[in-house]
Parts: C-alpha cells; structure tokens; sequence
C-alpha cells in the first residue's frame, strides 16, 4: 500500500459513533453513510457468530436487548484477509444470547476503511502497519 501524500482525515462531527482500534480511529458514522450511499461498492456477506471473541469491555443490557439483528455488522481489513469487527459489539452479543448463528456484514477492504480514518498519523501508521503484514505473509509463503 503506498501512503497518498493528499489523503485527508475522515473530519469528526458532534455525535459521530468512532471506533478506537489503537492509534487507528475510524469514524463509524461516515462508513455507515457511505455504505447507504453506495451500497454495491461495499461486499455485504454472512458471517459466523462464533468467529468472533466476545468483547472485553462491558456491554449496557439495555443496549445488547435493544439491538437490532437485522443490521449489519461493520468488519474492516485490519491486515491481510483478516478483518475486525468496528461496528455491531451489541448485535454481536445479542445474536449469542439468542442462539442466532450468523448475522450480515458489511466488509471493507483496508483501501475501502482507510479513507474513513480521522487522523494522518493514522492513516501513515497503518499503511507502514499493513505493508509491515504484507512482508511477514511474503516471508512465510517463501
């Protein structure tokens, strides 16, 4: 991945829902707008409830009962084939307590999630990050 030397950050509104994933910020809210946007640029797939940990921090029972299933989760390409959930803990939870297998998801590349980081530092510490995941999977196939 080469680092656009233009890239914006995603801007941050009152309100907007981010997502912490360390140094790496994304901004749930315009990643949800976009996909309603352009719906067919985003792959929206099923996946396995059990393929997921269960999240470390504490979850509002009012929020996990009021979820709504028929939402799809937001994954985003965190290295190489291997995406994390950013959006959809509460639906996640919920789907277990109720036995629900899989839910849908909306699933970003990392070309497509980047755009929606809300900080440069960001953006240049995950591309080093991702080519830095790129080497270790050409080293290991080699």
């Amino acid at each position: 991945m080469q680092a656009d030397p233009t890239f914006v950050p995603c801007p941050v509104e009152d309100g907007d829902e981010l997502y912490p994933n360390g140094i790496f910020v994304f901004n749930v809210s315009r990643i949800l707008e976009h996909v309603a946007r352009r719906p067919a640029e985003v792959a929206l797939v099923r996946v396995s409830v059990n393929s997921f940990q269960r999240w470390d921090r504490p979850l509002v029972d009012a929020h996990v009962e009021a979820a709504d299933l028929a939402r799809p989760v937001v994954l985003a390409e965190i290295a190489p084939g291997r995406f994390n959930l950013i959006d959809g803990h509460h639906r996640l939870e919920k789907a277990r307590r109720y036995g629900v297998e899989a839910l849908s998801a909306y699933r970003l590349t990392a070309a497509q999630h980047v755009r929606f980081l809300t900080s440069a530092s960001a953006y240049l510490a995950f591309v080093g990050y991702w080519n830095g995941k790129v080497r270790e999977a050409e080293e290991a196939d080699a």
